[in-house]
């Protein structure tokens, strides 16, 4: 039996670039049906993400938006806001990433919807929320790292502020946007009202940081500095071996004295301020130093087999050349290959998500803009003439297959 929670659930994806794309990809994984819009130009993920073989599908546009259909409209002509106000009607989820302002001069704001339809559930991802000072300004993910404190948290242990090099705020803050979606169809369900969701990215990912950085000062008084002294260690770092890098992690006071004796440093065993977790947190500077020394007189294959004999948690420090090689992820299958409409053989990511043994649907490809554009409007109960006025006067556009 497949998982498909949410199937019979109409979902119009008014996002773009990764933080909306990543929500709707995950209701799409639960079944819902989705209808990605965007506008005549096309998502900026398309080619931002990277080149491709028609430079119309970078690669993370590509495992962001499959299983959706696409309709390209321009909402600046009347036609294109009706066919939208049509999509409005036919769905029960509207999840929106565009500017609130924006929003509101093509009637797609929260208050609009729900006036007239009380029942839908509305998700706006904001950066900055709709409140405060910073209500409406443009960002991005890296922008939200610095905001945030992420960045911030290499200076405080390198000296320098650095991002991490993938768009963390964007994922994490779109699956919190999935979840949050399926709170509020459960309560539909229960008590057949819609609701009006709002996502501020910065507040979420603030709330990230201080909730593992807080740390002493979550205390009045506070008992210490603020910033968990492990994470923020120059020597919290994956750890120099003969030919790479391992990542090993050491917490229990069982696998510290593990990880002593397999490393040649038995004579630390009695050194009370490693002794016990209490002590480590006290003298966590040197524990660290000893922790995160170089182990250069084996290979990293070697350690492995030395730290997992002694059940300790460590595996090597993939690089993106050699992750897609760990045998791990090859024999579950990870990645698999299908072949596009229009750029030949891709990579599939499945999901990672497995029920009752197994995995929900990877779902149809992403597909070209307006590729589902007479398809979408004919369901929608427009003629073949109305059709082709819409696309004559590029309300509405369709991609020649």
């Amino acid at each position: 039996m497949k998982f498909e929670p949410l199937k019979g659930i109409k979902i119009l994806d008014l996002t773009s670039v990764v933080v909306g794309p990543v929500a709707t990809w995950r209701l799409g994984q639960y079944g819902a049906e989705i209808i990605k819009v965007e506008n005549p130009s096309g998502d900026l993920m398309r080619g931002l993400g990277g080149r491709s073989p028609t430079g119309q599908h970078s690669g993370t546009y590509l495992h962001l938006n499959r299983g959706k259909k696409n309709i390209c409209l321009d909402l600046k002509k009347q036609g294109g806001k009706e066919i939208c106000q049509k999509l409005v009607e036919w769905s029960d989820v509207i999840v929106a990433n565009m500017r609130p302002d924006a929003l509101a001069r093509l009637g797609l704001d929260a208050d609009s919807i729900q006036k007239q339809y009380p029942d839908k559930i509305y998700c706006l991802i904001t950066g900055y929320g709709t409140d405060g000072p910073y209500s409406g300004l443009p960002t991005y993910d890296s922008v939200l790292q610095g905001a945030s404190g992420i960045a911030g948290l290499t200076m405080a242990r390198d000296g320098k502020p650095t991002y991490v090099p993938m768009l963390i705020c964007d994922h994490v803050v779109g699956e919190i946007t999935a979840g949050a979606v399926m709170a509020a169809l459960m309560q539909r369900q229960n008590t057949g009202q819609g609701a009006s969701i709002e996502i501020p990215m910065f507040e979420t990912m603030a709330a990230f940081v201080l909730q593992e950085h807080l740390a002493q000062q979550s205390f009045d008084p506070s008992v210490g500095p603020a910033g968990d002294q492990r994470l923020l260690s120059p020597h919290n770092q994956p750890v120099k071996t003969q030919n790479g890098f391992i990542s090993v992690t050491i917490n229990t006071d069982a696998q510290v004295k593990a990880f002593l004796k397999v490393t040649d440093r038995a004579d630390l065993l009695m050194d009370t301020r490693f002794t016990t977790i209490a002590n480590r947190a006290k003298y966590v500077k040197e524990w660290f130093e000893i922790r995160g020394a170089p182990l250069e007189s084996k290979t990293t294959e070697a350690w492995l087999t030395l730290f997992r004999t002694a059940d300790l948690p460590a595996m090597p420090c993939h690089t993106l050349q050699t992750l897609t090689e760990d045998p791990h992820l090859k024999a579950v299958k990870l990645l698999d290959y299908e072949n596009h409409p229009t750029e030949g053989r891709i990579a599939v990511i499945r999901s990672t998500i497995r029920v009752n043994g197994d995995y929900p649907s990877v779902r149809s490809t992403a597909v070209p803009n307006g590729w589902d554009t007479p398809d979408l409007l004919h369901d929608l109960g427009y003629s073949t003439t109305q059709i082709d006025h819409f696309i004559t006067q590029n309300a509405a556009y369709c991609y020649e297959k």
